[in-house]
């Protein structure tokens, strides 16, 4: 039989993800497993909400969700730095902000200073109204989210036996709801505010799923407002190489990427062989 050469993997110096929602219906463990597979990052900053621990329920964690897990643990036995920031629909991990294990750390902020230029990294929740005063709407509302793009899924799927455009239910509700885009406006005033103040260059969040990268100007000066989006909806992330920061689109590279969403060496496994597997790594044992 003859062996199939595997794709050479793209070098990126920093990738910034957020807004997976594993162990949810609308995440595509399976895409961004095919993307995380396509590259050799030598930092990878998980920005908030990857998993999400508010719907998190063991009669769903599929076995792609594992291989999310599993690929960013191997990356990690590998050295590469791996940080996670802390976001709302994980926010118990705020607890353990400053824990380091190797080459992994949980923090609730990142600046890093790449080629002369400052940029801030954070999730953004912190900004969001809802989040601060009344958290139960926000839960409510994150359960209706996931009901929305379970049903969108539904949709699309018969779209696609029927030879029909696929259609997207939140997307349009946040382009045409004019406190939606108001909200969003200003979530992307706030940070740009903060970041002139503090004498950053870039800043980038996460948490509204709306991937940006922009120039913001107010009467302070000018910062780079960046936004990796969310892998729900937009399967989008940052990628900083070549010394500048760069706006990833997985249906962009859809085509190259199809070959990688299936991993054969572990696919027959479930999500309990993979648990087993990835211990394995860390030479760790359960009691």
């Amino acid at each position: 039989m003859k062996r199939v050469k595997s794709p050479r993997k793209r070098k990126v110096e920093v990738v910034v993800i957020s807004d997976v929602h594993l162990g949810t219906y609308g995440c595509h463990a399976k895409e961004l497993l095919a993307y995380l597979k396509s590259i050799k990052p030598k930092k990878v900053i998980l920005n908030g909400d990857i998993i999400d621990i508010w719907q998190f329920s063991k009669s769903y964690w599929p076995t792609a969700h594992m291989q999310v897990i599993k690929h960013l643990t191997g990356l990690i036995s590998k050295g590469v730095e791996v940080t996670y920031i802390t976001g709302n629909h994980d926010e118990m991990l705020r607890k353990f902000v400053g824990f380091r294990l190797s080459s992994f750390s949980i923090q609730n902020k990142v600046v890093l200073e790449l080629d002369d230029q400052r940029i801030w990294i954070f999730h953004g929740d912190v900004f969001d109204v809802t989040m601060q005063h009344a958290k139960w709407l926000a839960r409510l509302g994150a359960h209706g989210y996931d009901l929305l793009i379970l049903l969108n899924r539904l949709v699309n799927f018969m779209c696609h036996k029927l030879h029909r455009e696929k259609v997207y239910f939140s997307k349009g509700i946040k382009n045409r709801v004019k406190s939606a885009v108001k909200f969003i406006n200003d979530f992307e005033t706030v940070c740009a505010d903060l970041a002139i103040e503090n004498q950053f260059q870039y800043v980038a969040c996460g948490h509204i799923h709306q991937p940006e990268m922009k120039e913001i100007t107010t009467p302070k000066g000018t910062v780079t407002y960046l936004n990796s989006g969310d892998w729900v909806e937009n399967l989008t992330s940052l990628e900083y190489y070549d010394g500048q920061w760069h706006l990833y689109k997985y249906q962009d590279e859809v085509a190259e990427l199809h070959q990688l969403t299936e991993a054969p060496a572990v696919a027959s496994l479930d999500s309990n062989a993979l648990f087993l597997d990835l211990m394995s790594e860390f030479n760790l044992k359960r009691a």
